[in-house]
This record gives structure tokens, sequence and C-alpha cells, in this order.
């Protein structure tokens, strides 16, 4: 008869679920979200529409922000048009470089994606105009320029923007407050670049908050985080301990 310690038990568990969750994940299958886990269209209002006193006003203040915006943030929006963890390297420190840090650039690259497909259900529901698709002559500096079919709202880059400050104050944590910050200046430089509404970019903050939620409820994503702690001290940077 063989004999199971409460020891022995625990260790297989735990060995278990970290086989689990380094398993590779099946084409078109989400690692850290399962199907409908959020639904950006019960979380966010409808966007006014363009037409409206509402809508008309914000066309204002978009142009306003976009055009008197100094040198610096024009280039500080256009700097981060590709958007990723490492873009919160001024916040980090100038050695967290993607090259260096496999794991975490991979981490970042699922919750990317996983954050694209909910902002694009979204965007691809309420369908607003980008604010240089309804008045071009009024963005003169624009830093990026889509098709109209790459709709406004939310802002992905806020979402993104706000999900990846969240996380990486899980790895960094003695950064948090400047990291949230960093995510909260990410959307606003969108409106800085004439490529958002400022409810675009309220909507990302919302909606990435609730993805970060969503998120740490995932064992996987948990056990990634731990292999990305690792990583980083390994580097001679920040701590395995957490």
């Amino acid at each position: 008869m063989i004999t199971i310690t409460r020891r022995s038990f625990l260790h297989v568990a735990f060995t278990l679920a970290l086989a689990l969750a380094a398993a590779p994940v099946s084409a078109g299958e989400s690692k850290y979200l399962s199907a409908g886990q959020l639904d950006p269209l019960r979380l966010l209002p409808p966007p006014a529409a363009a037409d409206t006193q509402e809508g008309r006003a914000e066309l204002d203040a978009a142009s306003v922000v976009h055009t008197s915006a100094s040198p610096e943030m024009i280039a500080r929006a256009a700097a981060e048009t590709k958007l990723t963890a490492f873009s919160f390297a001024p916040v980090i420190g100038a050695w967290f470089v993607p090259e260096k840090f496999p794991k975490t650039e991979a981490l970042f690259k699922e919750l990317e994606a996983e954050t694209k497909a909910v902002t694009d259900e979204a965007k691809n529901h309420f369908q607003r105009p980008r604010p240089y698709h309804l008045a071009p002559q009024r963005f003169p500096r624009l830093i990026e320029r889509e098709d109209q079919t790459h709709y406004s709202y939310p802002s992905g880059h806020s979402t993104r923007g706000t999900l990846f400050a969240a996380v990486l104050a899980e790895i960094f944590p003695e950064n948090r407050a400047a990291l949230l910050e960093k995510g909260r200046e990410t959307g606003w430089l969108r409106v800085v670049g004439g490529t958002h509404f400022p409810s675009d970019v309220f909507a990302g903050r919302v909606l990435g908050q609730a993805l970060t939620r969503e998120f740490l409820r995932s064992d996987r994503l948990r056990a990634d985080l731990t292999a990305v702690r690792a990583e980083v001290a390994a580097s001679g940077h920040g701590s395995a301990d957490h």
C-alpha cells in the first residue's frame, strides 16, 4: 500500500499547477481570460454621438488639447504610438529592455493580445470615428493615422497603459505610484497626439482596471508573474519575493 503524506501531496499539486500554467495554449484560445469573462459592452456606456452638443464639445476639447500642446508633449505622444511594457523603462530604469527579459516580454505580449480582443469588440460595436476623421483640419500635428474602420472608443492605448502599469506594479511594487501615473499619462498622450477624444481615454482607464482585476484572478498569470519576478531578480534588479 502506498502512503501519501500531506507534504508530498502538496508538492505534487503545486508541481501540477505550475505545469498547467506553463502548458502551451491552443490556437485561438486565451491563456489568461476565459471566453466572455469580461463583457466591455456591459461595462462601458456608449460615447456621445458626433452630432450632439456633447459630441461637438468633445471635438472642441480634443482639438484644443492637440493644438495647444508643446512640441515636447507631441514628441512624447509620437514616441508611444507602439506601446509595450518597456515603454515604462523611464520609470523602472534604462536597464529594462526586451532583449534581456524574454519571459517578461512574452507575458506582456499575451496580455496585449487578449486585451486587444476585448477593446476591438467594443470599438467595433460603438464604431466611433476618431476626431481627425470628423475634422482633419483641426488636428494638424497628428502623430498617427488609422483608416476609418479603426474606431476610437475606447482607447486601446489607454486600456493597455492602465493594465500594463498595474501588472508592472506587481513586479516592481516600489515603483507602483509612478507606474500608475505613467499608465494614466499614456492614455492622455493619445488626446495630445490628436488620435482620441478625452472620453475614449477615460473609458480605456475603466476597462483597463476591470481587465487587471480579471487577469490577476488567473492562476496561469500568477505563475507567469512568479517566473517574471525571478527573471528580473536574476538580472540583478528587483526582487523574486512578493
